[in-house]
Formats: structure tokens, C-alpha cells, sequence
């Protein structure tokens, strides 16, 4: 495990308060807590070092913090984790010792206790040994020093899958995320459709090795040999621990653009967003200044880690061709994305994510995950209409098919069931309840059976045989139901607009 993974562990909620590349690559040896003021005595290489920091008082003076880590630094510790609960913060002066003698500093919150990082750290390394067979393959030194120098030199991963697997022939393999995307393959590894990978994967031929870093489900990386045996497992675990540190490079950018994309997403949420700024936040995202444009909302439910929705709406449109994109989660847990198209044409948005969307479903089945897509824009200043039009297609997703998965657009508000959907619930309600009220406060058994009768009717395009028909009634019944109906809601149902009215009060229930 490195010192980097400790950050990326949301339980922990642990922040960096300074540690450059390097030192975050570091892998841990193990831990040790401590609020000795020179504890090198007690110290191992490799450790972690946790202390409550009790040792230091406000207005200490700068070489007792420069003792403690001096201490760490001749021992060998990989980092420092400071507990902020007994001061309020991290001291200044303990960041600039560590900056002095390069030793990692996190800053541990007054909520995370010592006894849950130290359980994280081992639970982590053992779940890793024991991932490790115990033949005596190895990845050859030569190839591990030349694959390292790909890593540091910023090499792709497919460049890297290449440079793995040449000693062994080149072998047919892919790297694939949960829902089947390719990420990298091997030269000889013909082309594999999204669907087939996903299949693949939990399917029963082949060998198939997860890649660990601190992802989700939806965008959890897996290496996969579509023959077995071609390659020898320590060997391909080797391959997948190397991927892994391409893996968290690439999580931390992410994650430096993390704030771009939050401010992006608010400004276009805004009623009124100053355009000016809003064309400055696209270009801190890595977006154009013009469109066209997508807007995108997703709702994951049950939304399990803080994570998810941000990763499964990302993995989902990563699977689009020649399209950038911003993810954000907003207050309230909705996730939203803006896409950028090229200029020669906008794709299908809804319906590239509906093809896409059961795979990513597939990935944690009793979810219900929802999408709304929002119309092409042109111009900036037209992405908070796309945002409106998005969270009213993500309404109706959610209402046709609320436990399951759907992606819905524009292009399905085909019917008033369809448009209600979009309308919030408190608005349907009040509704509801005026047009329908005196057959809902009444509270008597008969009211029930008028308000199927009124279904019926209406759904039979109010004839009275028909509906007669369908409830196993005398016509005569029908007509005096339909009398009562008309004298309680204040409604005639001869009229166009009047059946309309009760028609839409009926679906808003």
C-alpha cells in the first residue's frame, strides 16, 4: 500500500497537508502511533507515524517540531499522520519541519481515530499478499525497471500493457473497466464490443485480475487474458500492481480538476450566471468557450459511497466518441455533467447512454440509476435551460421506471404522463387535491369506485358501453357514477379541457 491510497480512502477523510509525487508513491511497511517528542527509538523504515500531537503546545518553539521529524526522517517513516482534535488544526511549524526534511504530512480529522487508519493499512496489505501466488513466477527485473521508467516518463496504458507483456509473446489481453470499456489492449488483441467485455468478464474462460486502487464498482479497472495459462499469476499480478500506480496518477489529476468542475456545474445552476464567468469556468474545466452542448443529470438510489454517482455517470460517458466532459456531484446528491461536441456534428447523446446504461447497471444490479439528458445548446448562456430540460427528462425517468435503470431525453415527453413526470411532486400534489379533492378527503368506501369508475371512463374515451363493459356493471350504474363524479369535482366531463383536467389529476396521484 502507498501513502497515497490513505487519501483516497473516503472513510478515513483524511486531507494532504504537504507531500509531493515521490513521497506519496511510497509504499508502507507499517504503522506506529505515537506522542513521544523523539520516538525514534521505537520506530521502524517504512512506518507510518500517528501521533495526537500532545508532545507540542501553541507557542513552542520551532525545534521541537524540528526534533520530532528530524527523528522520523533518520529512522526511515514513509509519513506523518497529525491528529487535528487536540489543536484545532496542524501547526505551521510542523509543516515546514516536514517540508525540511521531506516527510509526507496528512492531516488526520477529530472524527477519524488512529485504531481505524491503522486497521485500513493492514487489512490492505494483507488482503494483497494474499491476492499474491506463491509459484515461483516473477515479472523479470528488466522488464519491472523498464516499465517503471514508462511510468515515470508518463507512458499510456497501453504503452505499458505492450511493454508488460512483450517477454511473454505479446499475448492477447485487455484492460477493461466493470462495464466493458477498453481502456488499453495488447497488438494482438483483436477489437472487443463494450457488451462481449462486460460479458467476458464475469464469465467463466479466461483470467481475469483486478487492478486495485481506490475506485467503485462502475470505473474499477480489470486486466483480462482471454486464453487461461498463457501467462503465470504472479506474474500478471505483478502487471496489475504496476497498472495500478498508472491508475492513481491518474486519479490525482482527476482530482485536481475536482473543484474546476464543482465551480462549473454551480454557475450553471445559477438562475442568472454572469456568462463571462461561466465561459472562464469552462476553460478551467478543459471545455470550449463554444458549443454545442449536453447537460446531463443522474441519480443513483440507493448512492451507497460519496463516489459512486460522480464515477458511474464518468465510466458512462467515457464510453461516447469525440466527446469532453465535466462531472460534478451537486448539494442534494444529483450528479451532473456537461459534455462538449465536436464541431462536426452532435452524437445522439440519450440514445448512445441508453445502449451503455444496462451494461453500467449490470455493475450493481439493484441500483436504480437514472439519467436525464437536456437538448444540444450552442452558447454558454443557453446551459441552464439544458440543465431545466435535463432534470425534467431525469423526473420522468425516474417515474417509468423508478427501481430499475432508465435514460430518458426530450424526445420521450411524448405523453402527459410523460410531462407531469417533470412537475415537482409538491406542485402534482396540490393539484391532485383540488381537482380531485372531495373524492379523496371523503373518505368513504364508495369513493374508491368512483374513482376507478373515472379511470375507466376515461381510459375508454368516455363511452359508457365500454366502461360498462370493463367493470361488469349496468350502463345505469356507470351513468349515476359519472353524475356523482361531475357534482363532487365541479367538473362535466362532456368537455375537452374538463376531462383533461381529470385525466392529469388522476396521474399526478
Amino acid at each position: 500500500m502507498q501513502v497515497d491510497q490513505l487519501l483516497h480512502l473516503d472513510r478515513l477523510d483524511l486531507s494532504l497537508v504537504w507531500g509531493d509525487e515521490p513521497l506519496l508513491g511510497q509504499e508502507i511497511g507499517g504503522v506506529m502511533a505515537t506522542d513521544l517528542e523523539d520516538p525514534a527509538r521505537f520506530l521502524q523504515p517504512g512506518e507510518v507515524v500517528l501521533s495526537g500531537l500532545v508532545w507540542w503546545s501553541r507557542g513552542g518553539d520551532r525545534a521541537k517540531a524540528d526534533r520530532f521529524v528530524s527523528a522520523l526522517s533518520d529512522a526511515g517513516a514513509v509519513a506523518l499522520l497529525a491528529g487535528e482534535e487536540t489543536h484545532g488544526e496542524v501547526p505551521a511549524e510542523l509543516a515546514d519541519a516536514c517540508r525540511a526534511h521531506r516527510i509526507a504530512l496528512l492531516a488526520v480529522p477529530a472524527h477519524t481515530s488512529f485504531r481505524a487508519i491503522t486497521e485500513a493499512v493492514y487489512l490492505r496489505q494483507w488482503g494483497e499478499l494474499s491476492r499474491r501466488p506463491t509459484d515461483h513466477y516473477a515479472l523479470p527485473e528488466n522488464v519491472r525497471v523498464d516499465i517503471d521508467r514508462a511510468l515515470e516518463g508518463g507512458a499510456s496504458a497501453g504503452a505499458l500493457l505492450d511493454r508488460a507483456f512483450a517477454h511473454l509473446g505479446t499475448p492477447a489481453c485487455y484492460l477493461l473497466t466493470g462495464s466493458g470499456r477498453t481502456l488499453a489492449r495488447t497488438a494482438t488483441a483483436p477489437e472487443l464490443p463494450a457488451r462481449h467485455a462486460a460479458e467476458a468478464l464475469g464469465g467463466p474462460h479466461g483470467t481475469t485480475v483486478r487492478v486495485d486502487a481506490d475506485d467503485t464498482v462502475f470505473d474499477a479497472w480489470h486486466l483480462h487474458l482471454p486464453e487461461e495459462s498463457r501467462v503465470p499469476p504472479r506474474v500478471l499480478h505483478e502487471i496489475a500492481e504496476l497498472l495500478g500506480r498508472h491508475r492513481r496518477r491518474q486519479d490525482r489529476r482527476r482530482k485536481e480538476r475536482r473543484q474546476a468542475y464543482e465551480e462549473l456545474m454551480g454557475l450553471v445552476g445559477a438562475a442568472y450566471g454572469e456568462i463571462n464567468g461561466l465561459e472562464s469556468a469552462l476553460g478551467s474545466s478543459g471545455l470550449p468557450a463554444t458549443g454545442p452542448y449536453t447537460v446531463v443529470v443522474a441519480s443513483l438510489e440507493p448512492a451507497g459511497e460519496r463516489a459512486d454517482g460522480v464515477a458511474a455517470l464518468t465510466e458512462a460517458l467515457s464510453h461516447l466518441p469525440s466527446a469532453a466532459f465535466a462531472v460534478a456531484e451537486r448539494p442534494g446528491g444529483e450528479v451532473m455533467a456537461v459534455l462538449a461536441h465536436e464541431e462536426n456534428g452532435e452524437p445522439d447523446v440519450r440514445d448512445l447512454l441508453g445502449e451503455v446504461w444496462p451494461l453500467l447497471h449490470a455493475c450493481r444490479p439493484k441500483t436504480s440509476l437514472h439519467a436525464g439528458v437536456g437538448g444540444p445548446v450552442g452558447t454558454p448562456g443557453e446551459l441552464g435551460a439544458a440543465l431545466t430540460q435535463a432534470r425534467y427528462a431525469l423526473a420522468a425517468a425516474r417515474t417509468t421506471a423508478p427501481s430499475a435503470a432508465r435514460v430518458a431525453g426530450l424526445g420521450d415527453l411524448r405523453g402527459l404522463e410523460m410531462l407531469l413526470a417533470g412537475v415537482p411532486a409538491d406542485v402534482r400534489s396540490v393539484y391532485r387535491d383540488t381537482v380531485l379533492g372531495p373524492l379523496l378527503r371523503d373518505g368513504r368506501a364508495s369513493n374508491g369506485a368512483l374513482l376507478e369508475t373515472l379511470e375507466v371512463f376515461l381510459a375508454h374515451n368516455c363511452s359508457w358501453a365500454r366502461t360498462a363493459e370493463a367493470l361488469h356493471l349496468h350502463v345505469n350504474t356507470v351513468h349515476y357514477r359519472i353524475e356523482r363524479i361531475q357534482t363532487l369535482t365541479g367538473r362535466d366531463l362532456s368537455r375537452l379541457d374538463h376531462r383533461l383536467d381529470l385525466r392529469a389529476a388522476l396521474l399526478c396521484r
